[in-house]
C-alpha cells in the first residue's frame, strides 16, 4: 500500500500492514500517536524524531522504532519512506522508548517486498511467511547511538531545546550553572540524573547527531564544523569518530550504499 493514512486502516484484521509514503523535502508531521506500535524506515534522506524523551536522527537506510502510543514529530528531509504498522501484542521489539536501528539487507528487501502485498494478505500463504521472517528479522536487529535525551521539563528542558536549535559544542557548564542560578557541581549532578549523560557527553553526542542530517544532506564538513563552533573540520571529523567510530564520509557511505541508485 502506499501513500495511503494508517488512520483509514488501522481496523484491518492484520498484525502487521505495510504502507509506503514518498514526503515532500522538509515536511514536518505535527505530533501525533498510532495505536500500534511502527517501524519507520527512510529509504531515501533524513528523518528528525522528536518524543518528550528526546530527539532521534535517522540517516538514509536505517529505521526508527516508535512503541505504540507514543506521542511524535518527524521532519522529513528529502525522505520516502517504507513504514510498519505492528498491532501491539505482535511487536517484537519492547515498548519502552524509540530507539534508531540498523537495517539488514534481508530486511530492507522485506521492507519493500510488504509494501506491495495487498491489505488482507493471505497469513498462511506466502504473504504470511514473509510477515513472519519480517518480525523475525526485526526482532536481531541492532540500536544505533542516535539518540539526544531530553530532561522531562522545566528550565533544563528548555536550555537543551535552545541549544538544539543553535548547537555550539564550546558551550560551557559553567555558562549553563549561571543562567540556572545553580553551582556548577550541583548543574553536572542535576544534568545527569535528568539525561542520562554528563553535559560534556551530551553536548558532543548532540552536535554530532545534528551535524549527520546535514551531511545527509550534502552539506560540506567546512561549512558545518564552523557552524557548530568546531575549531576545523579536522576537530569535528575527530570528535564525529570518537561518537559514532567511522569518520563522516565513511559513515555516511555505510548508511547509504545505494546512494544514487532507484528503488
Amino acid at each position: 500500500m502506499r501513500n495511503i493514512s494508517i488512520e483509514h486502516l488501522d481496523q484491518t484484521p492484520r498484525p502487521v500492514l505495510a504502507i509506503g509514503t514518498d514526503y515532500a523535502d522538509g515536511q514536518r508531521l505535527p505530533r501525533h500517536r498510532h495505536r500500534r506500535a511502527q517501524l519507520l524506515y527512510g529509504a531515501t534522506g533524513v528523518m528528525q524524531v522528536g518524543t518528550d524523551q528526546g530527539n532521534w536522527v535517522v540517516p538514509p537506510q536505517r529505521a526508527v522504532w516508535i512503541p505504540p502510543g507514543v506521542e511524535h514529530e518527524v521532519l522529513m528531509l528529502g525522505v520516502s519512506t517504507r513504514s510498519l504498522y505492528i498491532e501491539p501484542v505482535a511487536a517484537p521489539l519492547d515498548s519502552s522508548q524509540c530507539r534508531v536501528i540498523n537495517v539488514s539487507p534481508l530486511l530492507r528487501q522485506l521492507l519493500l517486498e510488504a509494501v506491495e502485498m495487498p491489505l488482507e494478505y493471505d497469513q498462511d500463504g506466502r504473504d504470511g511467511v514473509l510477515v513472519a521472517l519480517l518480525l523475525h528479522e526485526l526482532q536481531r536487529s541492532t540500536p544505533l547511538p542516535l539518540h539526544i535525551p531530553l530532561p522531562a521539563a522545566g528550565p533544563l528542558l528548555e536550555l537543551c531545546q535552545a541549544f538544539l536549535e543553535r548547537p555550539n559544542i564550546h558551550q560551557s557548564p559553567e555558562v549553563w550553572a549561571d543562567r540556572l542560578h545553580i553551582s556548577v557541581r550541583t548543574f553536572n549532578r542535576w544534568f545527569r540524573q535528568h539525561t542520562g549523560m554528563s553535559f560534556i557527553e551530551w553536548r558532543q553526542q548532540a552536535c554530532v547527531i545534528l551535524a549527520l542530517a546535514r551531511l545527509a544532506a550534502a552539506e560540506p564538513v567546512t561549512r558545518i564544523a564552523l557552524d557548530f563552533g568546531y575549531d576545523s573540520p579536522g576537530a569535528f571529523s575527530t570528535m564525529f569518530r570518537r561518537v559514532l567510530g567511522h569518520s563522516p564520509s565513511t559513515y555516511l557511505s555505510q548508511a547509504d550504499p545505494g546512494r544514487g541508485k532507484t528503488l
